[in-house]
This record gives structure tokens, C-alpha cells and sequence, in this order.
């Protein structure tokens, strides 16, 4: 049976589990708001992250005592260097609750103040007097959004360099295979299929870099802002010594937010970064679904690639390969795109001076880089570098097709070309077939300007 503790706050006494380190207001949301995902870890961390740096700022100006800004500083650490697992078994609070994240923010600063007695009884902290002095949930959540967020579009970063790396070779690999080209899901002039990947690789390097140049919007933080901004209850240059500490322990050139205001009301900056997310998953269902349907068949389908079987693809059609990696990229993308709409909604519901959509938002951009972070890395380790290419399939759609036609053109004229391809089509016949009937082109001629190769200029690249 559980058994339980009575402590108060300023509405009165409340029961708590007498095993859980957190507080009265924490156990208050915990049944006041029960639904939903829990506040995300990197949130937690980065909050903890704060508590600790506020304490050593506040304990060198002489505005927290030494043992105490010591001892909180000691109860971060530990909380720290716990694993997620064990970390948040005291923070159970919901994403959905007050918006402006206040209880998560008393959950940290209650369950320091618990650990902190753990290891110093002789030193009671208090977790609104002293941990959380100097601070206001209005300008420590929107500090944590901001590191959170920055958390994790690292290792994003890192997946996307590497999905580009494995095309690039794939890219080397193909340069001179020739395939057919497609426009309108039509046939088109030819191309090799080395050209084709070089079109996603740059789109990718492109979406890397806007990531890369939004990023650093994220690095104004609003702290020291306190309650609306004004920096109430806050030393001179609490902000700068809190910006310079974060900086240490992050290895990030963080600064102080031009405008408070701005910082604790508007997340313009994690809105338009997550545009770049919506942007980057966009590019990935182009690309995944150019690679699933050049994949589709084997013999009923284009079969221009095959794909590694992973895993059997039907519960009744033995042999069957789906491309279940691209499946679950390119749902983590639908995703995605949803966590953007809620953003952008999210983001303009700024009352005054505090929006109050903030947990939201920050479990939508986190939910987005994560997803796009682990769809990404399956794609590139269990298709992208196992695909290969059937030059047999595309040489006989090259062979197929009537639009290379269209190197007759400069020859005889778009209409006699035209009349071609469509008398070869019409009779059931192969271009060079019809050509040769048209008498407008010899067959010397015909095989000297009709050279796939030669049509995708790769010479010229």
C-alpha cells in the first residue's frame, strides 16, 4: 500500500506519496492535470540546468548564502547525472497544464529542495525563497524552451550530414547509369540516375543550411526577464552573469535577449526554426517517395532500385519487400507538419505580455527533431546504403521510350519529331523504328543524335 506524507503550501495541506521527491504544487497538477504526454526530459533538464546556474549566480552576489547556493548546486548535479529513466520518476507532470510551464517549474524547484535536504539537513532551502530566487516561471520555461530545442536539432544535424554523405556516394556510384526521366509522372528525356541523386543531395545540403542559419536565433535567452520583463526581483546584471554561465555549461554563445518583453510574449524563434523542420520534411517525403516508387515492383512496378528486405513485407504474400523505412519517414513527416501548424498557432496566442501555449510548443518542436532525427538515420543504415540500382530495368525504359525524340528536334524540326512519337506509339512501334519509316532521318543519323548519354550533358557538369 502506498503511504503518504502531508506538506503545505498556500492553499492549504496536501497528501504526497512519501517515496516521491516533489512538492505540494507538483502533487496539485499531478491530479489537477492527468492527460497527456509528460513534460519532455530535455525540458527537465534544461530547467535543472537553470536552477543550478541561478544559485551560483545568486550565491556570488551575496544574495543566496553560500551553503545554500552550495547545496542546491549539489542537488542539480545528482539529478543530473541520472539517467532518463530515473530522473523522471519525480517529474510525472503533463505537457498539458498551465501554459506558461508554472508547475513544471515549481516540480523542479521542489524536488531540488527535497534533494537538497537529503544531502544537507543542517541547511533547509525553500523552493519559491531561495531556488527559485531571482526567477519567475514566465522567463525560466521560455530559457529552457530555447536550450531544449537547441538539445536536440544537434544530433539531427548530424543524421541529415549523414544521410547526405551515403547519397553522395550512391551519387558517385550512378553517375553514368542513364535512366529514363519523368515530369507530370510522364516519361521525359533521359538523365543518369547519379544526376537524379545529386538533385536530392543538394536539396538536402540546402535544408541543412537553413537549419544551420535559423539555429542561432534560439540562443537569446529571456532570463533575468522575470515576471512581465521588467527584470522585477532580479539584481543588476543577473541576466548577463546567467547568460555567461549557461554559456560554460552548454558551449554555446549564448546571449541576452535584446527585448524581454519580446522573450517572455512572442517564440518567434522556435517558430520559424521549426518552419526549417516542416521545410527539411517536406524535401524527405519528395525524396522517399522518388526512391519507393523507382523501388516499386519488382515486376509490376518501375524496378528501377531494390531495396533491402529488413523484414517480411505481408502476412500472406510470402517474398514480399515493402518500403517500410520510407513508411516511417515519411509518416514521422505528417507528423511533423502538424507540430507546425500547432506551432504557428500556438506561437500567435501571446496575451499581453506572456503567451501561455508555451509547453506545447516546445513538446511539438522536440516530438518534431526527434522523429525526423531517428526516421532519417533508419533510412540512411537500413536503405539508403543497401539500395542498388537495375541498369537491365532502366536501359530498357530508355530503350522504351519515345521521348528521346526530343534529341531530333534541333534536327528536323519539333512538328516531324512530334509526328514520330506518335506514329511509334500509335503502331506499336520503337522510335527508331518509326524514324527510319518517316523518312525525315537515316539510320546513321539517327543512332549519331539519338545517344542517351550524350542527351543528359553530363559531359558539361
Amino acid at each position: 500500500m502506498t503511504t503518504y506524507r502531508e506538506e503545505a503550501d498556500t492553499l492549504g495541506t496536501v497528501r504526497i506519496p512519501s517515496t516521491a521527491l516533489w512538492g505540494p504544487q507538483t502533487e496539485r497538477s499531478r491530479h489537477n492535470f492527468p492527460h497527456g504526454v509528460v513534460m519532455p526530459v530535455q525540458v527537465i533538464r534544461a530547467l535543472l540546468q537553470i536552477k543550478r546556474a541561478a544559485a551560483r549566480v545568486n550565491g556570488d552576489s551575496g544574495h543566496l548564502s553560500a551553503a545554500k547556493a552550495a547545496v542546491i548546486t549539489r542537488a542539480a548535479d545528482q539529478l543530473l547525472a541520472l539517467d532518463d529513466a530515473h530522473l523522471m520518476v519525480d517529474f510525472p507532470l503533463h505537457v498539458y497544464q498551465t501554459g506558461s510551464g508554472t508547475q513544471t517549474n515549481m516540480n523542479v524547484n521542489e524536488v531540488l529542495a527535497h534533494v537538497a535536504a537529503q544531502l544537507d539537513p543542517t541547511t533547509p532551502v525553500r523552493p519559491n525563497d531561495d531556488i527559485n530566487q531571482s526567477q519567475s516561471s514566465n522567463d525560466t520555461f521560455p530559457t529552457a524552451m530555447n536550450i531544449a530545442a537547441l538539445q536536440v536539432l544537434a544530433p539531427l544535424l548530424t543524421t541529415v550530414a549523414t544521410l547526405i554523405t551515403a547519397l553522395t556516394e550512391k551519387q558517385h556510384q550512378y553517375w553514368r547509369t542513364v535512366k529514363i526521366g519523368r515530369t507530370h509522372l510522364q516519361d521525359a528525356t533521359p538523365l543518369t540516375f547519379g544526376q537524379e541523386v545529386s538533385g536530392w543531395v543538394s536539396t538536402l545540403k540546402r535544408d541543412r543550411d537553413y537549419l544551420q542559419q535559423l539555429q542561432p536565433t534560439l540562443l537569446a535567452l529571456p532570463i533575468g526577464g522575470t515576471a512581465v520583463g521588467t527584470g522585477l526581483n532580479t539584481q543588476p546584471g543577473f541576466d548577463r552573469q546567467m547568460v555567461t554561465e549557461l554559456a560554460t555549461t552548454y558551449h554555446q554563445a549564448f546571449e541576452v535577449a535584446d527585448n524581454d518583453f519580446a522573450g517572455l510574449a512572442a517564440h518567434s524563434g522556435l517558430n520559424v526554426v521549426h518552419g526549417a523542420l516542416k521545410t527539411l520534411a517536406a524535401d524527405l517525403v519528395k525524396i522517399g517517395n522518388d526512391i519507393r516508387f523507382l523501388a516499386s515492383g519488382p515486376r509490376a512496378g518501375y524496378g528501377e532500385l531494390t531495396i533491402p528486405a529488413n523484414e517480411p513485407g505481408s502476412s500472406i504474400m510470402p517474398g514480399k519487400v515493402n518500403p517500410t523505412q520510407i513508411e516511417a519517414l515519411t509518416m514521422a513527416a505528417a507528423r511533423v507538419m502538424g507540430n507546425d501548424v500547432t506551432i504557428d498557432f500556438a506561437a500567435s496566442q501571446g496575451n499581453f505580455e506572456m503567451n501561455v501555449y508555451k509547453p506545447v510548443i516546445i513538446a511539438a518542436f522536440l516530438e518534431s527533431a526527434e522523429l525526423l532525427t531517428g526516421t532519417i538515420d533508419g533510412l540512411t543504415n537500413k536503405l539508403v546504403r543497401g539500395m542498388t540500382v537495375n541498369e537491365k530495368r532502366m536501359r530498357a525504359l530508355v530503350d522504351q521510350s519515345l521521348m528521346t525524340v526530343t534529341a531530333l528536334s534541333p534536327h528536323i524540326g519539333y512538328h516531324r519529331a512530334a509526328e514520330i512519337a506518335q506514329t511509334a506509339e500509335r503502331a506499336g512501334l520503337t522510335l527508331r523504328e518509326a524514324a527510319l519509316k518517316s523518312g525525315y532521318v537515316s539510320a546513321a543519323d539517327f543512332d549519331l543524335w539519338v545517344d542517351p548519354l550524350k542527351m543528359t550533358n553530363l559531359d558539361r557538369q
